[in-house]
């Protein structure tokens, strides 16, 4: 395959940390970036700027923990179909956070092309959580086999996206969701209604969100109310959780 064979040309690497890292890493959130359908180009530098925003944000929140957090920077900027080129660079990553740091958790927070890297690579035996934001899914064709979700088995889910994204279908992570509650429990999806796919109208509320779900899924914090809620109700409710205009401002953890 053309593209394979560019990919290979370069090596798939992790970014310095964002923030000032912690002198005493007890967890890891790797950030994957969007891509594209196939492609052999090098990625471009302005897909990583999503990730960077979060992966910012969580380093600020999660420092007094011990959290390291690391943009992945992939070989090449396609998924490449069954080459899954992100997904396995996302897998690289997750070894490598065990071979720099040790055994420590590993959360793989994606946006776009990277959300469906971090959810087929999330059954990396470091991994203990999944986020997905805005994750682009194939479209599902009752003649090829679905996107797969027994990898996500022990690991805590969160899906996040706009009702009105028009770059990856909402209701296709749904889909996937749902497929994916019936073998685990600890999956929720957020729906932020009337926001588009860079989730700009309601940017604050969904970085408070992730940080309540990567925060307590590494360390062991409580979650908002609302976090819990999505996780424990049965779907379909937990996988339509309404994201609250607000939210984080008074649930702040201290």
């Amino acid at each position: 395959m053309g593209q394979g064979a560019t990919a290979a040309v370069r090596a798939v690497r992790l970014g310095r940390a964002l923030g000032a890292e912690p002198l005493a890493v007890s967890g890891v959130v790797l950030l994957l970036p969007g891509g594209e359908e196939a492609s052999g180009r090098r990625p471009s530098p302005l897909a990583a700027g999503p990730v960077r925003v979060l992966g910012r944000h969580l380093a600020r929140e999660g420092r007094a923990e011990g959290l390291a957090a690391h943009v992945v920077h992939y070989r090449c900027r396609g998924w490449n179909g069954s080459e899954a080129h992100l997904a396995h660079d996302a897998t690289w990553a997750a070894d490598e956070v065990v071979r720099r740091y040790g055994d420590v958790p590993v959360c793989l927070a994606g946006v776009d092309m990277g959300g469906r890297a971090a959810l087929r690579a999330g059954g990396h035996p470091a991994v203990n959580s999944v986020l997905a934001v805005a994750p682009w899914l194939p479209e599902e064709d009752v003649a090829a086999s679905p996107e797969p979700v027994k990898q996500l088995a022990g690991r805590r889910v969160m899906i996040v996206h706009g009702t009105n994204d028009e770059r990856t279908d909402p209701e296709l992570s749904f889909r996937l969701a749902a497929r994916a509650k019936k073998s685990n429990r600890d999956i929720c999806r957020f729906e932020v209604h009337s926001d588009g796919h860079g989730l700009h109208q309601y940017r604050t509320e969904v970085l408070a969100l992730a940080a309540d779900f990567v925060l307590g899924t590494l360390f062991g914090r409580g979650f908002a109310r609302p976090v819990a809620d999505a996780l424990a109700a049965p779907p379909p409710l937990g996988l339509r959780m309404p994201l609250a205009s607000g939210f984080g401002q008074s649930l702040r953890h201290h």
